[in-house]
């Protein structure tokens, strides 16, 4: 919860909105435990399936075939269109392998891909988690959490 708080005050003024993949809605329902996070945080895709990331997010559908729903390529399209769909400052997206199996495109349990856009800059980090399904979710929602503070460095009063 700490780390939703200082989410949540870094992005004060701004808007923020997720679209979540294996988590399922873990990134939101984490930041809207903290009372007043309607704020900034205005709401996410949960995106579980390819359909809803092509039809709703509007991630092409040449990404999907050539890269997979997993891939660095996805997590972008999908921080995107979240951005674009909800009209919000900041969007992070989540994209990965929780369990039990890899996937077509060769990728392990564990393979995550996180994506954040802003009004000015875009990024795409990858993680490779260890643990129980479970364990693999939290890790990925701390890593989202965390990538967004990155994203947004605290103001220095001169």
């Amino acid at each position: 919860m700490t780390r939703c708080c200082e989410v949540l005050e870094r992005l004060r003024g701004k808007t923020l909105v997720t679209a979540e993949s294996l988590t399922g809605g873990g990134i939101g329902a984490a930041l809207t435990a903290v009372p007043g996070s309607s704020s900034v945080y205005k709401g996410g895709v949960i995106s579980y399936t390819n359909w809803v990331k092509h039809t709703v997010l509007r991630v092409p559908e040449e990404i999907l075939d050539r890269y997979g729903a997993v891939s660095a390529q996805t997590a972008a399209a999908m921080a995107s269109g979240a951005r674009s769909l909800l009209q919000a400052d900041a969007a992070v997206s989540v994209t990965g392998l929780a369990g039990p199996g890899g996937d077509e495109f060769g990728n392990p349990v564990g393979t995550v891909f996180i994506g954040y856009e802003d009004g000015c800059k875009a990024k795409v980090i990858a993680c490779y988690f260890t643990g129980s399904r479970e364990e693999i979710r939290q890790k990925t929602i701390e890593a989202a959490l965390k990538l967004i503070l990155e994203e947004n460095p605290e103001q220095r009063n001169p």
